[in-house]
This record gives C-alpha cells, structure tokens and sequence, in this order.
C-alpha cells in the first residue's frame, strides 16, 4: 500500500473528489477505489506523456490498466506512449486491443483502424517499389471565373517548402503556387518582361535561371524571383543561343541549355561564362535533330530528343556516350531527377521513369488521351508530382494512388492546457511512407472539441519553415576511437561551428553520460571545454561500450527542444558486442523516426561504416560524412536546418468546462489537402487552478 499512497499524493488533491466519482469504464468492473487508482494513474501518465517521458508514461498507463483492466482510452494511451519509445510492436498489441473493445464501426475504432494499417504498413515497405501509379489528386486551373490566372504551363520547379515555381508561357510569366493552389508571387522578369519563358533551374546558391525561348537568351534571378542580368543573346556563333528551351544545372554549378534552334547543348559557367557546345554530328553520332529535355547528375548528361525519340548520354564535357533509351518512348520533352535518381520524364501524356544504369523504362502516369501534352513535371517536397499541362492551362497534381486511399497520417504529438482556456496542440503530419507534409498553413486545419468547431483557432508555428535545430552529440567510447581523441575534439568543433545548436553531448561508455560543456550562464560553451568533452575522460572508454543506451540518451536530450533535431555519431565505423544488448536495431530506428530526429554520423579513421550505422541513417534521412573530406563537415550540417519538417503548431479557446482541473477534455484535428484527409483525437487535463469553466462562463 506504501505505493499506492504515494501515487496519490503525487497529483493535485483536488483531482481526487472526481476520481471517487468516476464513471466504470468499458470492460472495466471492480471497486470505485479501483477507479479513483486507475484515473490517478492515467492523469500521471497523460502529464508525463506531455513532458516527453515516455517510459514514466507507460509505467502509469500499465499501472492504470492493471486496476480498470480492458480501457479502451487508457489502452489507446499506452499505445501511444510504446508508439513514440519505439516500440512499435507493442503499440500495435494495444491498439487492437482497444479496437476490439471499442467496437466494429465507431469513430474511435475507425481512427485506430487506420493507424494501425499506415504504422504497419510502413514496416513493410520497402525503399523502392515498382508499379506505383499515379494519378490525379488536385489541379491548380490557369482560368476560372473567367479570370485568367495563366496561360500555357511549360516547367516546373519544386521548392522544399511544397510550393512551386511555374513558368508560364503563354502569358511571359513565372509564377510561385502554394500547395493549396493560391499564386504567392509573379514575377514578369525585367522592365521590358520576359520574351516565352519556357523553362526554369535554379543554382547552388538559390538564384534562378530562365529559358527564354524567342528572346534567345536566359534570365538570372534572386533566390526570390527578381530580375539581376542576361545569359547569352541571339546568334549561331559560340556562346549565342537561338531558342533555347530545357535548362539543367549539374552537382558543380555549370548550367546546360538545350538550343532547339542551333539544335545542340550549351554550357556556361554559374556566372555565365561560355566553356562549350555539343550535340552536333560526330564519328558514331547522327547529331541532335529536336532536343528538349536535359538533366545532368553523376557526371552524365542526359538529354531526350523528340524527333528520333531517344535519350542520349553524354560527359560533362560533352563527349558522347550512347544511348540510354530507345524504346517506349512517344515524344519525350523534359527531364528531371526523381528523389530515387531515376529520370522524371514528359512523355506527351505520359509520366516516365527511367533508370539511369538499367535503362528500364515504367510508366507511372497518364493525364488523358490527346490534345493533352505534358511539358515539363517534378517531384514535390510532399511525393506527389507537378505536371504542366501545356495546353489544358493548368498544373495536375499527381499523388500515388495508395496514398490517396491512406490519406494523411495526422498524430496530436502534444497538448498544452497551462494556460487554459487557451489550448495549444502540436501536431505531426506525415503520409504513409513517414515521409513529412510540408507548407500547410491555417487553411488546412481544423480544431475541434465533442464534435464543435474549436474558438479562436490561430495557426502559430509551421516546423517546414524554421530555421533553428538542435543537435545532440554521440561520442563512441570504445578503444579504438581513444586513440583518436584529437579527431574527436576536432570533430565536435566542427560540428559546433554549424548553424545547429548543441543541446548535449554524451559520452557512449558501459553507461553512457552527459559531458560538461561549460557555464551557459557565463557566455555559452567555451572552445576548450568542447574541445575537452570530445576527448572524454579515460575512464569513459571500454571495450563494453553500449551504443543503445548512448543513442537513447542522446534522443530523448532533444524531445523538449527545436522540431528539427539531428543525433551526430562521431565514430569510426564499428559498433561493438554489445550495440543492441538492450534495444534493437529497429527499436531504435523506430525512436528516432517516429520522434522526427535525423541520425547523421561523422567517421573518424579509415574504417567502412557498419551496415546497421548506414540503415539508421536511411530510415531517417541522414547521411555518412568523412571528417577529413576536402571541403569539411560544415556544408552538410548547414543543409541539415532544411531538413523537411511536418510538424504543426495551432491554438484554440476552448468553451468546455475544466470542472477544476478535474475533467478530461477532449481535442480532435482534422488536416485538409486538395483530395486528401486525415484526423486524429485525444485529449487532455486543464490545470487544477483557474476557474471551473472555459471560454464564455
């Protein structure tokens, strides 16, 4: 009984008149003192869930069902709390449990039924799936109320936050469209406009550039679309262009322009530097007769010609290598790498992917029998596909077919009632890849309380577009890596010197510990002691050092802090005996994905990387760096502030009654995107202080 009493004295005393009086519970039975324990609990563990301390979650959750066996709520939580440590098999146990109780065809059973299937689903999936289709999920019109938005979509550039730049020829025009539809920004080029835009790239430092067809020329622009100088003018001689249409930019920087009237490929430097032409008739090749697309990656330019539908292979510098495609193909215009590096290809009607090794040739869409004619298509930051459809005057958003059925996989990650009866909810919102929906905003949202519109509903964070992120450091502890310690030190400089803030750094020992990073109070970390937390201490280093323990710590360091955050492992490439003793491969995996933080390792030595170091990096969008590479780790951990966040912030007023503290409210949050939907529902305590009602009483 001695726990028992604790228990209760550990929450507010006015909680516990109510928990005398609480209603029995579905599949429930037993004594009101049993019900009074059991909601103790359950205010205990929805409290800490809220905090981020998962394990002291699950702890009174169980505690909670052991005296109301069969709740289906309190079930539900604890599949949540197992959800977010990574526990993923757990969490499914409960939530069928709690399905099974609630009964075939509730809305609650029907909410679990459905995150069930996206959380298994996923643990299925693999990384590349053939016969995904594609097919028309929204469409963004050029005309409508007789209004004329714009005229003859060409190309499309995605950006990461989900909009698009579109390039509008008919109408002289780029335009940047939202994912609802809605036109953010036109841009008409310099003074006296642009001349047929047709298509668009953009730069390693963010400018623009635009094709101008019947101008023969390319307009260079800021990162935000405003006009800065020309490339090239009219003419046939060496650095003249005369209708150049598909533009592509390669992993240095060099543009590549498609000339369709001098019919061959030309180079510039980024700043427009003529360097040199190809794609002319030569020893074994007939010559370009109609070039459009172009795509250059893995030191490879690829570049379709709709005339002898094919795809041609070149170098860099402009020698020609073969063919890369011949068959199957229609009237191929553009090309664009996917996310999985084949080649996005515009197939008149069609979508096509094309692998750049095996050359095999899918066909992922269709938008309809002739005149339809696609010009130019890329992948969105939100795995859908822009198609621009020429002709029709307007953008097809293009969404996996399996995704549209799914919808979105919507999860309340948190709830905050301190200052109730101002409520604040963060949300997550993924599709059922895991992969995060980017560039919502109010429109998308809906809040609501028993089934009523939520008051004063204020969109107030969009994780997509932050720029802050922290990090947390996991230094190997293991023999080898303490005749390092040099690299070490050097390593956790570096790190420190990106634009990321290190919220802690943990020594993987036999148990693993937070290092002293100096007196924030005083100025911050000091370069020495950095320095001397990257070294470690002797002691710390054992040949039974525990990487598990080490990537939990270091994970559950950054829950409370920014919605972007990175786990560094500085290491040299090999986890030891003793590197899933107590959590697996998967769990920890798991912990990191479904709490939205990246694992990138830093490799110390000469060592390969284990494969299981590489799997975590792949299941969370992170990476392997050498320390010693030319141009430094800086550059990468820089990019790792635009990693792609779904996380949400909104807040409401609400209008239920807190009953002191004592009443469990509930929230639900509905998220709207062009065809697609997704809800989740939980709930929450108010604080016990305040007034019993809510908004209006």
């Amino acid at each position: 009984m001695k726990g028992i009493r604790f228990i209760i004295l550990a929450a507010p005393l006015l909680l516990l008149p109510a928990f005398l009086e609480a209603q029995q519970s579905v599949g429930g039975g037993g004594t009101d003192r049993d019900a009074l324990y059991a909601r103790e609990e359950f205010w205990v563990g929805v409290q800490a869930y809220n905090r981020y301390t998962y394990n002291e979650a699950i702890l009174s959750f169980e505690r909670a069902l052991s005296y109301r066996p069969g709740d289906p709520l309190y079930l539900d939580w604890l599949g949540r709390a197992y959800y977010r440590s990574g526990l993923e098999d757990t969490a499914l146990r409960q939530w069928q449990a709690a399905a099974g109780i609630y009964g075939e065809g509730t809305p609650e059973t029907l909410l679990l039924a459905n995150r069930i299937e996206t959380v298994r689903n996923r643990r299925s999936l693999f990384p590349h799936i053939e016969g995904v289709r594609y097919v028309e999920s929204g469409r963004y019109p050029g005309r409508y109320d007789n209004i004329v938005a714009f005229r003859q979509p060409s190309a499309i550039l995605a950006l990461e936050d989900g909009s698009a730049w579109v390039v509008a020829y008919g109408s002289n025009e780029i335009l940047q469209i939202d994912v609802n539809g809605l036109i953010r920004r036109r841009r008409r080029g310099p003074v006296n406009g642009f001349d047929r835009p047709y298509d668009i790239a953009r730069g390693q430092d963010g400018r623009l550039y635009v094709s101008e067809y019947r101008g023969s020329r390319i307009s260079v622009l800021n990162a935000e679309g405003d006009w800065q100088y020309y490339i090239g003018s009219k003419g046939i001689e060496a650095g003249k262009l005369i209708g150049p249409q598909n533009i592509t930019i390669d992993e240095e920087g060099y543009l590549y322009v498609v000339e369709y009237g001098n019919r061959r490929i030309s180079k510039f430097d980024p700043d427009g530097t003529f360097i040199l032409s190809f794609g002319q008739r030569e020893t074994g090749f007939r010559g370009l007769l109609s070039p459009t697309g172009i795509a250059a990656g893995e030191g490879r330019v690829f570049v379709a010609d709709g005339v002898s539908r094919q795809i041609y292979v070149f170098d860099r510098n402009g020698r020609y290598l073969g063919v890369l495609a011949s068959e199957g193909l229609q009237g191929p215009e553009s090309l664009r790498f996917f996310p999985d590096g084949r080649l996005l290809t515009a197939d008149t009607n069609r979508l096509l992917l094309i692998d750049i090794d095996s050359a095999i040739v899918s066909e992922i869409g269709f938008v309809g029998n002739a005149p339809a004619r696609i010009t130019g298509a890329a992948a969105d930051s939100n795995g859908n596909i822009l198609a621009a459809s020429f002709n029709a005057d307007e953008v097809l958003v293009m969404t996996p077919i399996d995704d549209i059925a799914a919808g979105l996989f919507v999860q309340i990650e948190r709830v905050v009632a301190d200052n109730f009866p101002l409520v604040t909810v963060e949300l997550q919102v993924q599709d059922r890849n895991r992969q995060p929906i980017v560039g919502l905003d109010a429109r998308n949202f809906l809040l609501s309380e028993n089934g009523q519109s939520a008051a004063e509903q204020n969109f107030l964070y969009a994780g997509y577009s932050a720029s802050d992120m922290d990090i947390a450091v996991l230094m190997e502890r293991s023999p080898a890596s303490s005749r390092m310690q040099e690299d070490l030190a050097a390593a956790v400089r570096d790190i420190n010197a990106s634009a990321s803030r290190i919220r802690s750094l943990i020594s993987a020992g036999e148990q693993p510990f937070r290092e002293r990073l100096g007196n924030e109070a005083s100025g911050g970390i000091s370069a020495d002691a950095l320095a001397q937390a990257g070294r470690g201490s002797a002691a710390a280093y054992t040949p039974r050092w525990r990487f598990d323990l080490g990537l939990r710590l270091a994970a559950t360091d950054l829950l409370p802090g920014a919605k972007k955050r990175a786990v560094v492992f500085v290491t040299t490439g090999r986890l030891g005996e003793l590197a899933f003793e107590q959590y697996s491969l998967s769990e920890l995996a798991a912990y990191l994905a479904n709490n939205g933080i990246v694992f990138l390792t830093v490799l110390v030595g000469g060592n390969s990387v284990d494969a299981d170091i590489r799997y975590l990096c792949n299941q969370t969008g992170g990476r392997v760096l050498s320390l010693y590479r030319p141009e430094g780790i800086g550059p990468a951990l820089e990019q790792l502030t635009h990693t792609p966040s779904g996380s949400y912030i909104l807040n409401y007023r609400s209008r239920l009654s807190a009953d002191y503290g004592r009443a469990y409210l509930p929230v639900e949050a509905e998220v709207y995107l062009l065809e697609r939907s997704g809800r989740d529902r939980t709930g929450y305590f108010p604080p016990e202080s305040g007034a019993a009602g809510g908004a209006g009483r």
